[in-house]
């Protein structure tokens, strides 16, 4: 022990003789070692590095990057006593254990004032007195960034006071990690921002990365969200001299000879048993008991994480141990809450498993076992029987090899908190190890198994000190461990990050590192080695990304030139990007304009981009590798920040989106744009209130069904395009075309206005919603109307009321039904006043005759049918709409069943299963615990109301008539179980037509219509206040906004193809007049970075465009009317507040799981970020349509983009090509203007583009047609598209897409090159290049228009770059004229394909027909020497047929043996053309996808359609028929909803079988029917049963029938399930268990 002199000089060291000390105490004993430790190299490095920025430490030895911060927190403290100010230094660690540690290594290393803060110090209970108490009196505070971070949020602490900000482990950055949460909620947004210094064994921040690019893209996002730079220990030699190496030993074991499978099978069996059981008990519960249902699913979760804690116990270390952690398990069962029956039975069910299984566990143990403690005891013995395996033997081992004399601490890894309690409880029954004592960490973890935060103190302490010698541990992350202590791995590190960690522990002296593998286990070996490669690659990433940072750096060579060190070169000014130094004394560039970087001011503005910096490495480092060239890279970044914005910020949303914008995986939430129309401000004074009125009318296309008009009263005018339109509304079997015209001003009193809000209430939440609720204060429900519920919102105010009867229509004639809407105002008094109608009916109050509510004076007169509230004549009930008083549910009356009344048997004839109720009495009595009144009265047969379905989609199209002919569906009649039968004293009669209520159905869809409108209204006036008034329709706005997902008639993909081209035309221009001194390359890299999808994403969010997106369908559901309470909630679970979701990187996730479109209450739902991009082209393309090129380039311009073409740039570029040599007698000229029909006013324009830049005077004269071939690119491809675009308007936009692609391409320029003999006038050398032009210019001649031909001559380029450099030229000579350049174009270009001639690639083809057929294409390649060999089969029914075919590689030979496939299929009947035309097999394949919709979503199209390739094999046929060497194996079915069919699916596509056909049929009962599927239960009034048809070539046909399901793809499941075990019963594949 050291004196307390030596601790007290130990303490008071100056700067200058830093020696790193661990955490001591009175009671530690300080090695002597450690205290001789002086600052390396390194070190001091770093510390000067951390003194003038923010930095990174990043060393494997936590020691050294403790040391580092010692030094600069002295250092800093020094220039915060100086300056006189009150300023803080947080010391940060993401532990209580490392806090503590932390702690102590700054109260013994330096004399500043340091305390430690931990939730176990009570500070969630502290106030501001209690913070300032601590800020006053300490200079340095250890906390853990969760107590920062709270303290902060409570403004107990400001931020601005911090100076300092260390960060231990800091690679925890990320996610919602506190420190990450600190970072970005207080660091980023602080004007005053403290030095940070992050220490770290590990920067990588996902686990289990071992590229380099990998780790680089985790350092580089480490550093731009702490904006700080990153060191490393360059010095490996000064290190190992200081610190020397480990001594890194192998120890061996044998693998287990005893595995125990009787036990197994019975511990099996006890878990089956008690987890049937425990579903068993939740199945027993009632309905009102649903929060039970976490705590079931929580139980049976670690019932069965105990099941399998167990069983690795047994293989892993033996019975002894199992025993002990079953003895463990058992003491550490969950609470039990008393006051819940289902809490104690299941907790008791847990309890019994356990005890039962600790019982079998000690059935199989031998008697005598205990003598494992015994000296000399026989342990090869205990390992042969399983008692304990070789691992824990070999570990023993180990121990038993310690001297007692010189007892060692030793460090041991285990990956299971279970693994270390119960060897730490068997060593201790060790006599023989009595010298050793154990004790076990947890490590970060929140199981229920882990340590508390006191425990571990005590047993880090106490290690650390010595008083145990083995500590076993889950997890050393900062763990500093003693000098000469032993580290064993007994389980190995799963990722590169823990065996870093792990391994730096080990950079002591005398400090032995022993790891443990099985003998023959390659796994293990594979990941020792993938470990060690981790280790190297991360460290090397790190240096590397140090040398990065000084990549850019002024030169010193004549001239504006800029070195590169990385690759010995300089970059000059006439390279493709311009790089010049904004700060002689800072190495920094800035990111301006379109495609240079130029110098920035010399005080740094906060929007300048670092090119050193994190920010811009991290955009391009996935770039970086694959340019050879520096000007190329260069080139790159700075594109990369020109187009996005002028503004570019470091952020780290930015940072994300740099990174991941290129991916279509990636999901961004986003919140929906309000509808400003909607909103009104006459709820507050409706007395006067002014509307503007909008008359709706229905007309059906059957004559006799009438639809009541009604009125659309808004407080807003509506756009004249919105407020007239037509909308179609499809129903099942008719059709209603929808008009809304504009009426002019109306004006409503208070009486009208209260009366109106009434009508809309009554008959909304009547029919789409509730009318009676639960309520809140007392038992039984409440009259909605008369609740304490807020209806009516400021942001959504609008009248939907109804016209009374006009037998012709009119826009001028119309009238309020003000009658009807009294009659409603009546029954919603008489509701509101008759109590037992509402919250004591349900309360079993039985109704006597003198409060029946029935009013009336002629009560008993004949003829008469008693309602609630009047009585009627038997006669006008007919049509009539009533509610009743028990379902608050809207119905129409169609006949009073006079043979009928209450005492009537409640089971009709037609019910199969049997009923329990014996009449309508019984049944009202019952169920609703209502007594009737006038039971004598007959029934009334009764339509009920429905939901509100969304009748913008007509969902039949598709569906051919005979496909529903042949569809054998034993689906009774829907509309006998669609009617009613009430006692008519339940029901209120409300005095309004039937025409009415149907209309109100027609409602949600049309209004619903309307509001998006209104919404493409609204973000075309924003557009228009910037660009002028273009007269853009709002239908086509709103088709630019609306995604397929949304399930409409119209989708942005056609706007999208066309303002694709637009947009390309437009910066083609652009950048061709801005920069006459670019050449081809240089353009078209600027144009690809301008039109790339992650500029447009920036673009788009910039101007919040995803808020106006549609991109899920219509839910009428979810559709709410003004007054209207919603049934259907999804509250908001994403942490916003508002309905506009922040720019932010938490907000963007690549998770497959997360579901696209699905919106919250607020509003938000996840988009995908292409979405955005695909958006801002589909507007572009809707202005081009709606107002020309030159109101898409003012939307261009609204977004930001730079698109401006002067005429100045014209005429320069005019003037230019005009000095080019030209021979007036050159006739040659002449002859091709007149092949164009086309006289150039400018000559020089059409040498240029007919000079290939092969042409021996190219140099002399400066030029060939590469520039304008780049123009023209963009010219011919707006043209054909723009002509493909308004020429097929009935196509869909993948078929277009094809189209365009078929006619813009070059060889299909090449070929119109030849045809017009063009390519006779193309300038270029004699060589290579002349062969080529003629052996394709022979092949076009004899090439047949309508045959493909497999060995194509090979397309030379230049023939499609000479017709679009014409394109180009003769642009420019028309001054930009397209009209005249499609022109002199179309005939060359003819004939331009059409849909019905269109040839699409035979493998596409190929993949497309199998698809629509249901049959699999197998594929097998072989290359011999250069040539490849392909074959391609398809299975059909009868037979089996193959293609084969050869080229120069696999394209071209799988194509040609696709072709000689195509032809067999068509000989047979099959073909792609006959297959859309003919709807008789469409129908199979129909059939065949409603299988499996989820299989078949992967594979949908050709860009992700996959072949199969199989080994073949030997068939030895059994006894019936079946290959045994070819039984497919297939892996544990997934029983959860479509896993049936998608593993049914895969077993057809691995065989190559004909897809399965289906038929469903369904059954109806008025009786709930209930289903058992396993242990789940479920009732419903419809059954669905589903035949499977299979047909095995060559071999039978298997049809199997399904189980009864409540629905179909249930039914469908259930189908494929049977049809796979049928399968493995016949013994065609076999099962593997789960």
């Amino acid at each position: 022990m050291h004196s307390e002199e030596e601790i007290r000089i130990l303490k008071k060291r100056k700067f200058d003789d830093y020696k790193y000390s661990p955490p001591v105490d009175d009671t530690m004993e300080i090695d002597a070692s450690s205290l001789s430790l002086k600052p390396t190299k390194y070190q001091m490095e770093v510390f000067e590095a951390a003194k003038k920025g923010n930095t990174i430490a990043h060393s494997e030895i936590g020691a050294e990057n403790s040391l580092i911060a010692v030094m600069l927190i002295e250092e800093i403290a020094k220039s915060v006593k100086l300056s006189g100010r009150k300023r803080l230094i947080i010391f940060l660690a993401p532990t209580v254990g490392l806090v503590h540690q932390n702690f102590m290594v700054m109260k013994f290393s330096t004399e500043l004032q340091v305390d430690a803060y931990h939730g176990s110090r009570g500070i969630d209970l502290w106030n501001g007195k209690s913070w300032e108490s601590e800020i006053d009196k300490n200079d340095v505070m250890v906390m853990t960034p969760q107590i920062l971070l709270d303290a902060l949020r409570k403004a107990f602490l400001k931020f601005e006071m911090i100076c300092l900000l260390v960060l231990d482990e800091c690679h925890h950055t990320k996610g919602n990690h506190p420190y990450a949460k600190l970072i970005k909620e207080f660091y980023h947004n602080s004007e005053v921002k403290p030095k940070v210094f992050g220490m770290t064994g590990s920067p990588e921040i996902k686990k289990g990365i071992s590229s380099a690019g990998g780790f680089e893209k985790c350092i580089s996002k480490l550093e731009a969200i702490l904006e700080s730079q990153i060191y490393s220990n360059k010095i490996r030699a000064e290190q190992k001299s200081v610190i020397p190496s480990t001594t890194e030993l192998y120890r061996f074991y044998d693998p287990a000879v005893c595995s125990n499978p009787v036990l197994k099978r019975k511990l099996e069996s006890t878990w089956l048993k008690f987890n049937s059981s425990l579903g068993a008990l939740e199945a027993s519960l009632s309905d009102s008991f649903r929060d039970t249902d976490d705590k079931q699913v929580s139980l049976g979760s670690r019932m069965s994480s105990i099941h399998q804690m167990i069983l690795f116990c047994i293989d892993d270390l033996g019975l002894i141990c199992a025993l002990e952690a079953v003895k463990i398990l058992t003491e550490k069962s969950p609470d039990v809450n008393k006051d819940c029956e289902f809490s104690v039975n299941s907790s008791l069910q847990l309890k019994n498993y356990l005890e039962e299984v600790l019982q079998l566990v000690k059935e199989h143990l031998p008697q005598g076992h205990e003598s494992l403690s015994d000296v000399g005891c026989d342990h090869s013995q205990m390992v042969s029987t399983g008692l304990i395996s070789p691992k824990l033997h070999e570990l023993i081992r180990i121990f038993n090899s310690f001297s007692e004399a010189q007892p060692i601490l030793c460090l041991v890894y285990v990956d299971r908190i279970i693994k270390a309690k119960a060897i730490e409880r068997v060593l201790k029954k060790m006599t023989y190890l009595s010298h050793l004592s154990a004790s076990h960490l947890t490590g970060n973890n929140g199981s229920v198994n882990a340590l508390t935060t006191k425990l571990e103190e005590d047993a880090l302490e106490s290690f650390c000190s010595g008083k145990v010698n083995l500590l076993f541990t889950t997890d050393v992350e900062g763990i500093h461990v003693p000098n000469r202590s032993t580290m064993i791995y007994f389980d190995l590190p799963t990722t590169g990050r823990s065996y870093v960690q792990l391994k730096g522990q080990a950079c002591q002296n005398y400090f032995q590192h022993v790891m443990m593998l099985e003998r023959g286990n390659l796994k293990q070996r594979a990941q020792v080695f993938n470990n060690k490669q981790s280790e190297y690659c991360m460290l090397n990433t790190v240096l590397r990304i140090e040398e990065d940072a000084a990549v850019f750096k002024p030169c010193d060579t004549k001239g504006n030139a800029i070195a590169v060190d990385a690759t010995t070169a300089s970059v000059k000014e006439e390279d493709a990007s311009i790089l010049k130094p904004c700060n002689k004394d800072m190495n920094a560039y800035t990111v301006d304009d379109a495609s240079f970087l130029k110098p920035c001011n010399k005080d740094l503005n906060t929007d300048a981009v670092d090119v050193t910096g994190s920010s811009v490495r991290e955009a391009v480092a996935t770039k970086k590798n694959k340019v050879s060239s520096t000007g190329a890279y260069t080139r790159r970044l700075s594109l990369l920040g020109g187009y996005i914005s002028k503004d570019v910020k470091t952020d780290a949303y930015m940072i994300n989106y740099l990174v991941f914008i290129r991916t279509t995986k990636r999901k961004e939430l986003h919140g929906t744009t309000c509808t400003r129309a909607l909103s009104g401000t006459w709820g507050k004074e409706i007395d006067n209130a002014a509307f503007f009125a909008y008359k709706l009318d229905f007309v059906c296309n059957i004559p006799d069904q009438q639809y009541s008009s009604f009125i659309f009263l808004i407080e807003s005018k509506l756009e004249d395009d919105v407020a007239n339109l037509e909308v179609d509304l499809y129903l099942v079997n008719k059709f209603v075309k929808s008009s809304v015209s504009s009426c002019g001003q109306v004006h409503l009193n208070a009486e009208q206005v209260r009366k109106s809000m009434c009508f809309q209430e009554f008959f909304f939440n009547g029919l789409f919603g509730k009318l009676f609720v639960r309520s809140g204060s007392k038992k039984g429900r409440e009259f909605l109307l008369q609740a304490d519920v807020l209806l009516w919102s400021p942001s959504n105010m609008y009248l939907l009321l109804p016209l009374e009867f006009a037998n012709t229509p009119s826009r001028e004639l119309w009238k309020i039904d003000w009658a009807g809407i009294d009659s409603c105002v009546s029954e919603v008094d008489f509701l509101k006043k008759n109590a037992w109608l509402s919250a004591e009916q349900s309360g079993n109050v039985i109704r006597s005759s003198k409060n029946g509510g029935v009013v009336g004076s002629d009560l008993n007169c004949a003829g008469n049918i008693r309602f609630a509230n009047r009585s009627v004549p038997i006669t006008n009930t007919k049509d009539m709409v009533v509610m009743s008083v028990h379902t608050g549910r809207f119905y129409t009356v169609l006949k009073v069943l006079v043979d009928t009344s209450a005492e009537s048997s409640f089971d009709g004839d037609s019910d199969e299963a049997p009923s329990n109720y014996s009449s309508f009495i019984d049944y009202f009595q019952k169920k609703y615990g209502i007594s009737l009144v006038h039971p004598e009265q007959p029934l009334l047969l009764m339509k009920q109301s429905h939901k509100a379905h969304n009748l913008l989609v007509n969902f039949k199209e598709g569906f051919s008539s005979k496909k529903k002919k042949e569809t054998k569906s034993k689906k009774l009649d829907r509309k006998p179980y669609e009617l009613v039968r009430i006692p008519p004293e339940l029901l209120v009669a409300v005095d309004v037509r039937l025409s009415v209520l149907k209309s109100m159905y027609l409602l949600p869809s049309v209004v619903h219509r309307l509001e998006t409108l209104m919404l493409a209204s609204q973000l075309r006036d924003e557009i228009k206040s910037h660009c002028g008034n273009f007269q853009i329709s709002s239908s086509l706005i709103l088709e630019a906004l609306t995604t397929t997902k949304y399930n409409s008639s119209f989708s942005m993909e056609r706007l999208e193809l066309l303002g694709d081209s637009v947009l390309k035309y437009v910066l083609s221009c652009h950048l061709f007049f801005k920069y006459p001194d670019k050449h081809e390359g240089q353009l078209s890299e600027c144009r690809t970075q301008a039109v790339r999808n992650s500029t447009l994403h920036k673009f788009g969010t910039d101007k919040k465009i995803q808020g106006y997106i549609r991109d899920s369908p219509f839910d009428p559901l979810r559709w709410t009317a003004p007054g209207q309470q919603s049934i259907q909630f999804f509250p908001c679970e994403h942490g916003v507040d508002t309905p506009e979701v922040p720019l932010d990187s938490k907000f963007v996730t690549e998770d497959p799981k997360i579901k696209i479109g699905k919106c919250c209450d607020m509003g938000h739902r996840w988009m995908g970020s292409k979405t955005i991009s695909d958006c801002v082209e589909a507007l572009i393309g809707a202005y081009y349509i709606g107002g020309g090129l030159m109101a898409s380039i003012q939307l261009m311009k609204w977004f930001g983009m730079d698109v401006e073409v002067q005429p100045l740039l014209l005429d320069e570029a005019i003037k230019k090509a005009s000095l080019h040599s030209y021979n007036p007698k050159d006739i040659e000229s002449e002859i091709l203007e007149a092949k164009l029909e086309y006289k150039f006013l400018v000559k020089g324009l059409l040498v240029e583009a007919i000079t290939h830049a092969s042409d021996g005077q190219v140099e002399d004269r400066g030029y060939s047609y590469e520039r304008l071939e780049f123009l023209g690119d963009s010219v011919l491809d707006i043209l054909i598209t723009v002509y493909l675009y308004q020429s097929h308007t009935d196509i869909d936009p993948g078929e277009l897409t094809d189209l365009r692609s078929a006619s813009v391409n070059n060889e299909n320029f090449a070929q119109a090159a030849v045809r017009r003999k063009l390519h006779l006038h193309l300038k270029h050398c004699p060589g290579l290049l002349s062969n080529q032009i003629t052996e394709y210019a022979s092949f076009v001649s004899g090439l047949c228009s309508n045959t493909y031909t497999p060995q194509a001559a090979k397309c030379p380029k230049a023939l499609g770059d000479l017709v679009e450099s014409i394109a180009g030229a003769i642009l420019v000579d028309s001054r930009l004229n397209l009209d005249e350049v499609w022109r002199v174009f179309k005939p060359i270009l003819s004939p331009i394909v059409t849909p019905d001639k269109l040839e699409l690639p035979p493998l596409r083809e190929l993949i497309l027909l199998c698809d629509s057929l249901g049959f699999f294409i197998k594929e097998s390649c072989l290359t011999r020497g250069e040539t490849v060999f392909a074959e391609l089969s398809v299975q059909l029914e009868d037979t089996r047929l193959s293609g084969e075919g050869f080229g120069q590689n696999r394209k071209i030979a799988k194509g040609n043996a696709a072709f000689q496939l195509l032809k067999d299929l068509e000989g047979r009947g099959f073909s792609l053309r006959k297959q859309n035309q003919d709807p008789a097999v469409d129908s199979s394949s129909m059939d065949s996808v409603e299988a499996c919709p989820e299989a078949l979503s992967v594979v949908p199209s050709f860009k992700k359609q996959k072949t199969c390739d199989f080994q073949t094999t030997t068939n030895t046929s059994s006894a019936n028929g079946v290959s045994e060497l070819n039984i497919l194996a297939v892996k544990p079915i997934n029983r959860n909803k479509g896993g049936p069919r998608i593993a049914l699916y895969d077993v057809c596509r691995r065989t190559q079988w004909p897809l399965p056909k289906f038929e469903t049929a369904e059954e109806k009962s008025r009786s709930p029917i209930e289903f058992t599927d396993g242990l789940e239960k479920r009732q419903g009034f419809s059954s669905f049963v589903s035949e499977i048809t299979l047909t095995i070539p060559d071999r039978c046909t298997v049809v199997v029938n399904g189980q009864a399901r409540p629905d179909k793809k249930s039914s469908l499941d259930s189908g494929c399930l049977m049809m796979l075990y049928e399968l493995e019963q016949r013994g065609f594949l076999t099962i593997e268990k789960s």
